[in-house]
C-alpha cells in the first residue's frame, strides 16, 4: 500500500501503464476492502495509528513522477552513456573478461534468481556437489595434478585457507611464520594478514628469491603469474 502522505499526489505514481501498479501491492478496491476489515476509512488513518509520529517524515517525499519500465530503462541507458570507457592497465587480478551469452542468459538473467520460487534444499545440495566435482575435474585436467580442492570465492580467500591448512598441519610448535611473496596481489596479502592476525601467525612479505627460509617457517605463498603479469 502507498500512503498519499508520502507524495504530493498518488496519481502520477499509479499510472495504469506504469511499472508500479503492476508490481506494488493490491488494487484500490482491494485496499478499501482490507481497510474496512481493519476498521479504517483510509490508509492514512491506519498509518496514523501504527507508525509513531516521532519517526514519520511529516512532509511529502521529494520524488519525481513515476516512470514506466521502458522509461526507466531508457533513462538508465542515457546515464550510462555518460561514462567514459577507458582501457584498463591496472592488472592486479582485475582483468577484462568475456561473458559468454549462455552464462548471461542462464545465470545473470535467469528469473529463477529473483522470482518467488525457492528450490528444495536437496536440489541445491545436489547442484552444488555436481558443480564442485566438475570444477575439481577441470583443474586436475588443466594442471595435471592428481588431486584438486574445491573452489573458493576468490584468490584472497583461497590463500588464507591455504595458510590456515598449512598452519594446522605444521606439526611441532615453534613454526609461526608464513612467508608471502611481494609479487602477490595486494588484496591477497591483506586477506592473509587479516586471517593470520587471529591465529597469531607472523606474516613476512618479501622477495622469495632473497628470503632466507628458517625452521620457523611453516608455509609460503608465491603467485604465478605475478601481480604485474610477470611469468
Amino acid at each position: 500500500m502507498i500512503s498519499k502522505q508520502l507524495t504530493d499526489s498518488a496519481e502520477p505514481h499509479m499510472d495504469g501503464g506504469s511499472f508500479a501498479p503492476r508490481h506494488i501491492g493490491p488494487s484500490d478496491d482491494e485496499q478499501r476492502e482490507m481497510l474496512q476489515t481493519l476498521g479504517y476509512d483510509s490508509l492514512d488513518a491506519l498509518i496514523d495509528d501504527t507508525v509513531p509520529p516521532t519517526i514519520r517524515l511529516g512532509r511529502p517525499l521529494a520524488i519525481h513522477r513515476g516512470l514506466s519500465e521502458f522509461e526507466a530503462l531508457a533513462n538508465l541507458r542515457r546515464i550510462a552513456k555518460q561514462n567514459e570507457v577507458c582501457r584498463s592497465y591496472l592488472g592486479l587480478g582485475y582483468h577484462d573478461c568475456i561473458t559468454p551469452p549462455v552464462i548471461q542468459r542462464n545465470v545473470l538473467e535467469n528469473p529463477g534468481w529473483y522470482t518467488a520460487y525457492t528450490p528444495y534444499q536437496a536440489e541445491i545440495a545436489q547442484g552444488r556437489l555436481e558443480a564442485l566435482l566438475n570444477f575439481q575435474t577441470m583443474i586436475m585436467d588443466l594442471t595435471g595434478f592428481e588431486i584438486a580442492n574445491a573452489s573458493l570465492l576468490d584468490e584472497g580467500t583461497a590463500a588464507a585457507e591455504a595458510m590456515a591448512m598449512a598452519y594446522a598441519a605444521r606439526g611441532k610448535p615453534g613454526k609461526e611464520v608464513f612467508f608471502v611473496a611481494d609479487s602477490c596481489h595486494p588484496q591477497t596479502i591483506d586477506v592473509v594478514r587479516t586471517r593470520a592476525h587471529a591465529r597469531g601467525v607472523d606474516v613476512v612479505v618479501g622477495d622469495f628469491r632473497e628470503y632466507k627460509f628458517g625452521n620457523d617457517v611453516f608455509g609460503a605463498l608465491v603467485q604465478y603469474p605475478t601481480s604485474d603479469g610477470a611469468i
